[in-house]
């Protein structure tokens, strides 16, 4: 075994080691709303499922040279934002608006993605997504070393939107889903094969 300490090595080292690591990872596509009205849509991938009661989600957002990224500065604004599942119908547009804009520009300026009002919060979803998670700001967990390096953001869901193809019996069919996972550099990864695994019987007690 390589060992390596991470203390040791650059940020860009450390980041080349984990996405590489650490996969397949889901993508959230979020959407956010600025105080002036701007609707900001971003994808990431350092997002997960944190509890089921309360439902709450959260997405990590690195810091640019210090600078938070418009995604956590709209949400510690606003408070909301929709959370989308990426799936293969909506990848190359999601891919489209990781493009860096100036805070005032919209990524529907060059994302195909169509706006559509939400039900429980302001700030509105994608129509192109199969599934949507809206949620409110929970709480914010700086990540300090020396100074802010991420923002750390729990999401409370109100509402979930899902389209009819993919809900059956309470449930969401995966391969109908067809939602798309990050990998590193340019690599993104579809559902492949599916196995069930029984989990162990708890024991009885004698």
């Amino acid at each position: 075994m390589i060992h390596l300490d991470p203390q040791s090595l650059t940020q860009r080292e450390n980041y080349k080691l984990l996405i590489g690591s650490i996969i397949p990872r889901p993508v959230a596509v979020v959407t956010t709303r600025s105080a002036e009205g701007t609707l900001n849509i971003a994808p990431f991938s350092f997002f997960s499922i944190v509890s089921s009661e309360p439902a709450i989600v959260s997405i990590a957002v690195q810091r640019k040279k210090g600078g938070m990224k418009d995604t956590a500065h709209n949400l510690l604004t606003t408070k909301e934002a929709v959370i989308h599942i990426l799936d293969r119908s909506n990848v190359a547009a999601a891919n489209q608006a990781a493009a860096l804009l100036p805070a005032e520009q919209s990524e529907l300026t060059v994302a195909n993605f169509t706006p559509v009002p939400s039900q429980t919060i302001g700030v509105p979803g994608l129509q192109e997504a199969k599934i949507r998670f809206e949620t409110t700001l929970y709480q914010h967990i700086p990540i300090i070393e020396e100074e802010t390096k991420v923002d750390l953001l729990l999401l409370k869901i109100t509402g979930y939107q899902i389209n009819e193809e993919v809900y059956e019996e309470g449930k969401i069919n995966p391969k109908k889903l067809a939602a798309v996972s990050r990998l590193a550099g340019n690599s993104y990864a579809e559902i492949g094969e599916i196995f069930d695994l029984a989990r162990p019987k708890e024991k009885e007690d004698k």
